[in-house]
Formats: structure tokens, C-alpha cells, sequence
């Protein structure tokens, strides 16, 4: 079996499991304790959160232990909203963040504060100037990840950075993609992580907050961590989770490049394979391990299935995979197809011959689920010029199957009216049209659903 799914949690360490074990026998009292158990405890706890400090690029006094990543993100964005709460009520996020972000801004939208959401391109990056453009006099904090957790969009933190620090405005950076490859770059105020994303393992977060941010705590708190993260800390995770990051980051700068050619390998030679075709993202600033691409008339679900079955564990941002029935957020910020979608997130150690073997396996996995699908459009001839292509009812990629097979039975200048209730349709008509060269007229209202109209070009 090979596991392509990285970027969701990485397998772990053999160091963190090493120092996991060793902890669960040195490391199970109360480091608060002033008995012999508990300095050795303290000792251990010390000493892991100077090693995290060093990898981050901090102040051992301004890293707290968290939980988790997100609980790591909701006490950061709450923390940092509450203490500068005097300033303003503006929230300033990137269109493609980690739901952990979103949802802390919908939390605040939701209690009376404003929200601008920063769009990407096409590449899944941020224009920094979009959000010099975006700082108020009332912002309170902006957010941006370091580097896109769907697509593997390394993101202009250092830049977006300057542009805060300019006026002001404390930034926090979501780090948990980037943090096992290297330190984030820039003067960013606040910082969040996951160890789950660098092979140590879960249940263990980071928020670190630079000396001199306002910040508030939210909720009941103790005299743990800083009063940010109550509770008593799961030590053995901890120490496990810093010696992870060390261990992870003396490897980083030989294995980012062993998997640079990896991905690359992949980004150029699925195109070649497997027709209709798009990889998404930022071809060049980019995680060292993770590529995404998006097959035409093909349903992610039943994609993901079969290449499980031929052992790979890959993972998708399509709508027919979730259980919204709606295209991943990241997709639809960047107009990318979302149809067919799949994300491989090479772990370190990763061997070339699954690479190869996952490239030789992919185009007849591919070939075999259109043709599962290959079902037969109902269309209504309204005229020389136009036809209509009713969907309704039928979920990704139907309608752009459907689409697809009628474009040659319009002249060209003539329309098809394509009928859908599907949500994904919204985002993967115009896409497949930029793919075939088709113009996207738009969209209308219709007695049922919506109806996307497209332009016969050539």
C-alpha cells in the first residue's frame, strides 16, 4: 500500500515514536510538581519547548502547547481579535485558508465583527497588495497560511508581512503544511502548527504569540501554558512531537529536493497520460511534496475508490467526495475544475517505483471510470443555434459530460444551455470551458436550477 495522503497527517516519526515511548515511562507526573517526578517532568516539558522554539524561530516564552492545530488556530484568532478589540472589529482572511480559520471568522462575523476575505488567483496564491488594500484603521488581525494545504501554493507570507507591519496589524500565520520544511519567513506576530503534519504525532498543537502582540485569552483558563492552553499537557505527546520537528527538519533540505523531482515527475507526465487533464497550483513556489490535479467527466468518489484498490491512499478536494455535495472552498476560490480531482502528498521516505507504479496505474483507472459514465445526454433541440442539456437531478461531472458531448451539434456562435441543481456545475462549466477553448457566457435563473450558457467557439 502506498500512502499518498501526507498533507493530511504524515506517518510517524521514528524519533517521535522513539521519545513517545521514553516519555510515557520519564514523564507521566505533574511538571507544575516541585517533587522529584515532577522537575523531572518539568525538565522534559523545558526542554521540548525550547527545541520547538528553535525550529520555529522564537522565544521559548512565546510558545504555548496546544490540543490540536485548530484549537491552536481558534485560540490564536480569538486571543488576538479580543486583545486588540479596542482597535477595531475587522477581520482580515485569505479565500483559500484551512477551515479552522474560516470557521474562527465566521464566529466572528457571526458576533457582530466584519470579515474581508482576500481572493487568490488562478495559481492559488494571494497578491500581497490585495491586502495592503484591504488593512483599515479598524483591522484588528489579518491571517494567511503559509503554503495551501489542498493544492501545495507556497504563499507570500514575508511580503504580506511587511504590508501589516506597516500599518500596524498583527498577522498570524497558519504554518502547519510548512513548519517541518523550514522556519516561516517575514515578521508575522502570531503562528499556528499541527505535529500531526510533520510525522509526529496528534493531539499536539502550536501557538506561538511574539512579546509585544496584544492578546487576550478567551474562555476559562489556568495557569498552564501561559493561561492559553488550560488543561494538563500530554508530555509524552510533546517531547515526541519537538523531537519529530528536529528530527524532521535535519532531514528537510535533502528530501525537499529528492521529492521536488517526484512531483515534478507527476506534474508533467499526467498531462501526457491522461487526457483533459488540469494540475493546479503554483508550478514553481510550491510544498516540496504535494501536487493536485483535476480529470474532466470523471466522479472523484468513485476515482479515489479505484485507486485504493489498486493500493494507493490519495485524497480529493471534488464536491462528490464530500458530504456537502460542494466543491472545496480552495477549488472554487481559484476557478479551477473541481471534477475528478486529486491531491498526491508525498511523506518523506517516499520510494520512486510507487511514484512510477502509481503513473503507469493512473490512466487506466482514469479510462475505466469514464467509461462508467459515459451515459447518454437528454437534450432538447430549441433551434439551429442553440440546444439545451437538461441535468437536473444528476450530480459531478454528469452535466460536463453531458456538455461536452453536445458542443459539436451547435454551430459555432451557437449556445448550449446546460440545466443543473448541481452546486458543483457553478464552478466546473466555466472551468471546463477554459480547458476547451469554449466561452462561458454565464449564467441565468431557471423554473429549476440554474442554466450555464456556453458558446460554441471551434
Amino acid at each position: 500500500m502506498s500512502y499518498f495522503d501526507a498533507a493530511s497527517a504524515a506517518p510517524l516519526h521514528p524519533v517521535a515514536r522513539q521519545a513517545l515511548l521514553a516519555a510515557l515511562d520519564d514523564g507521566w507526573a505533574d511538571p507544575s510538581r516541585l517533587y522529584r517526578e515532577g522537575r523531572r517532568a518539568r525538565m522534559l516539558l523545558d526542554a521540548a519547548r525550547e527545541a520547538a522554539a528553535e525550529a520555529v524561530g522564537c522565544r521559548a516564552d512565546e510558545l504555548t502547547f496546544t490540543p490540536s492545530g485548530t484549537r491552536a488556530v481558534h485560540t490564536g484568532v480569538g486571543g488576538a481579535l479580543a486583545g486588540r478589540r479596542r482597535t477595531g472589529r475587522h477581520l482580515i482572511v485569505s479565500a483559500v485558508e484551512h477551515s479552522s480559520v474560516l470557521h474562527s471568522a465566521e464566529v466572528f462575523e457571526a458576533e457582530g465583527g466584519t470579515v474581508t476575505r482576500v481572493p487568490v488567483r488562478r495559481t492559488g496564491a494571494v497578491d500581497p497588495d490585495s491586502y495592503a488594500d484591504a488593512l483599515r484603521s479598524d483591522t484588528a488581525l489579518a491571517c494567511l497560511q503559509s503554503a495551501n494545504h489542498e493544492v501545495g501554493t507556497v504563499q507570500p507570507v514575508a511580503a504580506v508581512a511587511e504590508a501589516c507591519r506597516a500599518a500596524g496589524v498583527p498577522l498570524l500565520v497558519d504554518a502547519a503544511q510548512s513548519l517541518g520544511w523550514g522556519p516561516v519567513e517575514g515578521d508575522w506576530s502570531l503562528l499556528t502548527a499541527s505535529a500531526h503534519k510533520w510525522g509526529g504525532p496528534s493531539g499536539v498543537g502550536l501557538l506561538v504569540v511574539r512579546k509585544g502582540v496584544r492578546f487576550a485569552p478567551q474562555g476559562a483558563s489556568d495557569e498552564r501554558e501561559s493561561g492559553r492552553s488550560p488543561g494538563f499537557e500530554n508530555l509524552p505527546a510533546v517531547v515526541a512531537a519537538a523531537a519529530s520537528l528536529r528530527a524532521v527538519r535535519a532531514e528537510a533540505e535533502r528530501e525537499a529536493v529528492r521529492l521536488r523531482e517526484l512531483t515534478a515527475r507527476i506534474r508533467t507526465r499526467v498531462p501526457q497520460a491522461v487526457p483533459d487533464v488540469e494540475v493546479v497550483g503554483d508550478p514553481d513556489r510550491r510544498l516540496p511534496g504535494v501536487v493536485t490535479f483535476s480529470c474532466l467527466y470523471v466522479d472523484g468518489e468513485t476515482l479515489l475508490h479505484e485507486l485504493d484498490r489498486e493500493g494507493f491512499s490519495v485524497s480529493s478536494g471534488s464536491s462528490c467526495t464530500s458530504s456537502t455535495l460542494t466543491p472545496s472552498h480552495v477549488l472554487r476560490a481559484m476557478g479551477v475544475l473541481s471534477e475528478g480531482n486529486v491531491r498526491v502528498s508525498l511523506p518523506p521516505g517516499a520510494a520512486e517505483a510507487d511514484v512510477d507504479r502509481f503513473l503507469d496505474v493512473l490512466p487506466g483507472v482514469v479510462a475505466g471510470v469514464r467509461e462508467k459514465l459515459d451515459a447518454p445526454p437528454v437534450t432538447t433541440a430549441v433551434g439551429a443555434a442553440e440546444v439545451v442539456v437538461d441535468s437536473l437531478g444528476k450530480r459531478c461531472p454528469i452535466p460536463v459530460i453531458e456538455l461536452a458531448k453536445v458542443i459539436g451539434s451547435v454551430p459555432v456562435g451557437g449556445l448550449v444551455r446546460v440545466l443543473s441543481d448541481d452546486e458543483a456545475a457553478r464552478l466546473d462549466i466555466p472551468a471546463w470551458c477554459e480547458m476547451r477553448g469554449q466561452e462561458y457566457v454565464g449564467e441565468e435563473a431557471a423554473e429549476k436550477g440554474t442554466a450555464y450558457l456556453v458558446r460554441r467557439v471551434g
